[in-house]
């Protein structure tokens, strides 16, 4: 009666697959082929005859379906590319799933080929792809554009040597690399060249910042969601930044932001190597290679328990300490000149600096390290008239540090040093209002007063 049974499901199944235009085909747990439809045959160029029996790689050599079968995970309207002959390809639409006896054990492996796009759920899988391609693009030209590599990263300082040392050493493993360092300090440009550096550089590295995704959606954010799993979620569903990441480098800015929840479901990913997508029951294996980085003392923050001890030391295989700007004064000018080189290239000039202003950009302390200094010459270079910036051109907290400090320098008679003192300040606040009613005002003294200061000192 089995055997009856069997012969008719077969039948029934064989009659349904030649009734529709898409492609079938049946493997056993060893990947042999024990059924294959018509359309599918000519598609792949082969028989019936030639297929059945024969392991499933003899005919699509990049097939998936004993990796499907091995992991049990299915996969719906997926564009799969064939590699039929030396040099032809072909590509068409593939949904794939593994068969389970009564007993849970896998028994078979099952997949359909569309080779015409009817339905609108493949449509949308195709824009869905589109999307992720485009993605993928962009960034590969914006990393290329930027050209972001150790040796295009400016600076020769003792202490940003040891960390270009350390970078490329870890560009040459797959380990988590964990970076610390106040804000401004380039740990993003560090980790894309970490990346670019390595085996994983023609794969995409994704960025999110965890301290900006609100704690809700940062779990849909990083492992994604299957369609249907809460209001208001896409059709079709989306992959998250692990998946898009896959086979290249994920970077978790702020890691010391990410609430402890979602520290317990990353720690399980990095052990397990796998993520499981928001609403979905089946597992996916993950192949990225994580960079961590944060601003906060990470350490002491283990210490107080906001942040999982056992978390931290997944992360921090290889630890780089970025060093503060004013800890590598020898590489402030070498930074504002490429600032500035960058600028004139864009806009087609030839601009300098003035030897007060060089010293001025040497002596400050920079509390918002390397983006402060970026930020302070594109303002300088925006402001300037003539070919040269001056200190004029600085904004005001930079030309009156540079006053204070010269000050500071001087010997004198303390009428002189005060008088050096007040001007600076009257110069200071009158840079940074609109006219000397304003001025006044912030001074705290009558517009008259004002002026016969500004008389006393010279001040144009």
């Amino acid at each position: 009666m089995h055997h009856k049974n069997y012969n008719l499901n077969r039948e029934i199944f064989e009659q349904l697959s030649s009734m529709t235009d898409d492609g079938f085909i049946v493997v056993d747990r060893a990947g042999n082929v024990i059924h294959i439809n018509e359309k599918y045959c000519n598609f792949l160029g082969t028989t019936e005859e030639e297929a059945l029996g024969k392991s499933i790689l003899n005919i699509i050599p990049n097939s998936m379906m004993l990796d499907v079968m091995e992991k049990k995970y299915c996969e719906e309207c997926v564009i799969q590319t064939y590699i039929l002959g030396k040099e032809a390809e072909k590509g068409a639409i593939v949904s794939r799933s593994y068969v389970e006896d009564e007993n849970g054990n896998v028994i078979a492996g099952v997949a359909q080929v569309k080779f015409r796009i009817q339905t609108l759920d493949v449509a949308q899988k195709l824009m869905k792809n589109y999307v992720e391609l485009k993605y993928y693009r962009e960034e590969y030209v914006k990393n290329n554009k930027l050209n972001l590599s150790f040796k295009t990263m400016v600076g020769d300082s003792d202490s940003f040597m040891k960390v270009k040392k350390i970078g490329i050493k870890a560009s040459k493993t797959n380990f988590p690399v964990f970076l610390s360092g106040s804000t401004g300090t380039g740990k993003e440009v560090l980790a894309k060249a970490i990346h670019l550096n390595s085996d994983r550089k023609n794969h995409p590295m994704v960025s999110i910042n965890c301290g900006a995704v609100p704690e809700n959606l940062l779990e849909s954010e990083l492992f994604g969601y299957e369609e249907g799993a809460f209001t208001g979620a896409k059709k079709g569903g989306k992959k998250g930044k692990f998946l898009i990441a896959s086979g290249g480098t994920l970077f978790l800015d702020e890691i010391g932001d990410m609430p402890l929840g979602m520290q317990v479901k990353l720690l399980r990913v990095l052990q397990e190597n796998e993520i499981d997508p928001v609403g979905s029951i089946h597992s996916i294996p993950i192949n990225v290679r994580i960079i961590a980085a944060t601003k906060k003392n990470i350490e002491k923050m283990v210490e107080l328990g906001e942040f999982r001890e056992d978390l931290y030391y997944r992360l921090n295989v290889i630890k780089i300490e970025l060093p503060n700007l004013n800890e590598r004064k020898s590489d402030i000018l070498k930074l504002a000149d490429y600032f500035l080189n960058k600028l004139n290239v864009e806009y087609k000039t030839v601009k300098g600096f003035s030897k007060e202003v060089k010293e001025c950009l040497e002596s400050f302390k920079w509390p918002g390290n390397i983006r402060e200094l970026d930020n302070v010459i594109k303002s300088a270079y925006a402001i300037s008239d003539d070919l040269m910036i001056k200190l004029i051109d600085l904004p005001p907290k930079l030309s009156f540090y540079n006053r204070e400090k010269q000050i500071e320098n001087r010997s004198g008679n303390l009428v002189t040093l005060v008088n050096e003192y007040e001007k600076n300040i009257i110069l200071n606040v009158l840079n940074s209002s609109k006219n000397c009613k304003e001025a006044s005002e912030k001074l705290g003294i009558h517009r008259s007063a004002l002026y016969k200061k500004i008389k006393k000192y010279e001040i144009q």
